[in-house]
């Protein structure tokens, strides 16, 4: 029937629903074989978009915002190739974009477009208000969130907390700069917060060993407080290709899937 996929043959039991036995197995066996199928599953995909002003942090040729939307295109479009239905929320200033979860063929090419017209803007403020979005449908889904994890007042840990508490699995990709992460600024006395305006000094060398501690503790905390609320998690650099990110996407899909 529709919606079925074939899996397997079984012997046939006493019992067993006479439609489903193959009988080009059975004129070729003279045995009865029942033909077992499974329902095929599709899944709705929502894509995450932090677009707050520390997006718009630049190491070499790109900034987090255009890793963050050529990631998520990649994704899309591997999201459509499976017939899943996906849909495209964006977190900037406070507000979120919201481009509802469908699955029809024009439905890519919104969601290219509406990625190209993202601007990263203030903080991205406090984001468990929209709770009733994801909420509504009683279906689990899959939730793409990609972002740097940079909050003000834990916002971004609050939200992922709420979304994990109503069973949807999560995946979060974590976008950093290879200068933010050892502390590259080479030519550079201040460096700036781009959500808050604060501006502090470079420093010596020592004072860049206990950022770079500092750094590598914040980030293994992170990772510990995602993966205990079984959340997946990933840090991307930015100068580095995204077959990785692909790879684990992939790999969480499979498992949500099975």
């Amino acid at each position: 029937g529709p919606g079925l996929e074939f899996s397997q043959y079984r012997s046939y039991q006493p019992g067993d629903d006479l439609r489903w036995l193959d009988w080009k197995r059975y004129a070729r066996s003279d045995r009865y074989y029942i033909r077992e199928s499974e329902i095929e599953t599709s899944i709705s995909i929502r894509f995450l978009i932090d677009a707050s002003n520390s997006m718009n942090h630049r190491d070499g040729a790109f900034t987090k915002m255009d890793y963050a939307k050529h990631l998520a295109a990649s994704l899309g479009w591997l999201t459509q190739t499976q017939g899943d239905s996906f849909g495209l929320y964006i977190f900037r200033g406070g507000q979120l974009f919201s481009l509802p979860s469908r699955k029809d063929p024009q439905h890519l090419a919104r969601f290219f477009y509406q990625l190209e017209q993202i601007q990263p803007e203030g903080s991205i403020g406090n984001l468990t208000q929209y709770k009733h979005i994801f909420t509504g449908n009683q279906k689990r889904e899959l939730l793409v969130f990609i972002t740097d994890m940079f909050e003000q007042d834990g916002e971004i840990t609050r939200l992922l907390e709420l979304l994990a508490s109503l069973r949807h699995e999560i995946i979060v990709f974590q976008l950093m700069g290879r200068n933010e992460l050892e502390r590259d600024f080479s030519g550079y006395h201040r460096v700036e917060d781009l959500e808050t305006g604060e501006q502090v000094p470079v420093g010596n060398a020592q004072s860049q060993k206990d950022y770079q501690d500092k750094m590598q503790h914040w980030l293994a905390g992170v990772r510990m407080q995602l993966l205990n609320k079984q959340i997946a998690y990933s840090l991307l650099r930015i100068d580095q290709p995204m077959d990785q990110a692909i790879r684990d996407y992939l790999k969480q899909r499979q498992q949500t899937s099975g």
